[in-house]
């Protein structure tokens, strides 16, 4: 397994899409720190929703240029670190409860799914030697019902020539690293916002150092542990940056000297990675100190250009329930996108046998367009997993069920999911995206 977009790896391109990416990312009501009044701050949930369809695309096409162009990740750790601070106006314990709450219900219900198929194909985690086997292996499966550590998997299960190819475990268990790193932010989070009072810089920068210590071969950590830490620190100062949105520290620094700084820390982010390209090339995912530092700055800028919209404006109205609709639905979106993924290579692979396609040509130009075609079927395989699995999100939440919350409006009746209805869950570019 990589490490990032999804650990810091990129995915690979369509039929094979890595494990551990960009993005999930997380229903939840978005903080807003210049806002006069409650409710949602449709800027951020925008964001939410770019952040998701990146880690979508990163996934089904493996671009590494997509880690550059919009670090789905940082920014989702970003706006959940402000809706954290915001929520921690009330008791941490009961906060941390709620957020633990809403996430492992859907988790539960994707693990269940995930596990069954793999006992299905022979898979005994108490003799694979790529989980240590015995006891531990089999201990090593609860990361599925509560996510403190990396979930185990069969290397290889199915086929090459079957439903599922040899590698559908492993991508299939890939969006885990978000959720596990989202729990260990969520429990660190009192600390760290009392840190962040008290020494705000020192706490913000904190995790870019971590990252120049352990995310450059300086020190080495060896095995998930390593990798969990190197999540801790990469997206740390996102997470962070978060706070600061929230508590107003951002507007507080002159914009020209927030973005011209900005510019300066993703420059010499680029600048790294030219020196430390991997396998995938620009893929930021797979390179931490010029992740942390790129997703930094990256999320600076969005930030100090914040509008705090109570509406989409002009043009962007149009999309207007799909992003109320994205955000209630973000960690099944996030969860489940990477199967659906592979789901839509057997769909597609059955249309060679259409009667229309026994000539040379017609298969020549499925080939050439497969790609596309992927890309077309996989948003209505989105949609049936939100009215598969989403409503298990308002049952977490401790609402009623809706199929398909895009805050639209019954006939003579209140808003089906309205804009204040996200969920506060982890929101997801898997690892990485």
């Amino acid at each position: 397994m990589t490490t990032h977009e999804y650990t810091a790896g990129a995915t690979p391109p369509l039929g094979a899409p890595r494990v551990r990416t960009e993005p999930a990312a997380v229903p939840a009501q978005a903080p807003a720190a210049a806002a006069t009044k409650p409710g949602r701050d449709r800027y951020l949930d925008l964001l939410r929703s770019i952040a998701l369809v990146r880690v979508v695309v990163y996934h089904l096409f493996g671009w590494a240029w997509l880690s550059i162009l919009f670090p789905s990740m940082g920014v989702m750790f970003a706006l959940a670190g402000s809706l954290m601070a915001r929520s921690l106006s009330r008791p941490a314990w009961s906060v941390i409860r709620g957020r633990v709450r809403r996430l492992l219900p859907p988790l539960w219900a994707f693990s269940a799914v995930v596990l069954a198929l793999m006992f299905a194909g022979g898979w005994n985690p108490a003799h694979d030697p790529d989980t240590g086997g015995g006891v531990w292996g089999v201990a090593d499966v609860l990361n599925y019902i509560v996510p403190v550590g990396a979930p185990p998997y069969p290397a290889h299960a199915g086929s090459e020539s079957g439903l599922l190819e040899s590698s559908w475990a492993e991508q299939g268990a890939g969006p885990l690293w978000y959720l596990r790193a989202y729990l260990w932010f969520v429990v660190a989070s009192p600390l760290l916002l009392w840190a962040f009072r008290r020494v705000p810089w020192a706490t913000l920068l904190a995790p870019l150092a971590l990252t120049a210590v352990i995310g450059t071969g300086l020190v080495t950590i060896p095995g998930e542990t390593g990798n969990a830490v190197t999540d801790f620190a990469v997206y740390g100062g996102c997470w962070v940056l978060g706070f600061a949105h929230h508590e107003g520290m951002l507007v507080k620094v002159p914009r020209y000297l927030a973005i011209s700084g900005s510019a300066l820390v993703m420059a010499f982010a680029l600048w790294w990675a030219s020196g430390h390209l991997g396998s995938e090339g620009w893929d930021l995912n797979d390179i931490p100190l010029a992740d942390a530092l790129w997703s930094f700055g990256f999320v600076v800028i969005l930030l100090q250009y914040s509008p705090s919209w109570k509406e989409l404006p002009g043009r962007l109205a149009r999309w207007d329930k799909l992003v109320t609709l994205s955000n209630n639905r973000a960690v099944t979106i996030y969860l489940w996108h990477n199967m659906v993924i592979m789901a839509t290579v057997p769909i597609l692979d059955r249309m060679y046998g259409l009667p229309f396609m026994d000539s040379d040509r017609a298969a020549a130009a499925l080939d050439a367009t497969y790609t596309l075609w992927t890309f077309v079927l996989v948003w209505p395989l989105i949609g049936l997993a939100i009215l598969a699995f989403g409503w298990i999100e308002d049952i977490a939440a401790k609402r009623g069920p809706r199929l398909w919350p895009n805050g639209a409006k019954p006939k003579g009746g209140a808003p089906r999911g309205s804009h204040r209805a996200g969920t506060e869950a982890p929101s997801g570019d898997g690892h990485r995206v």
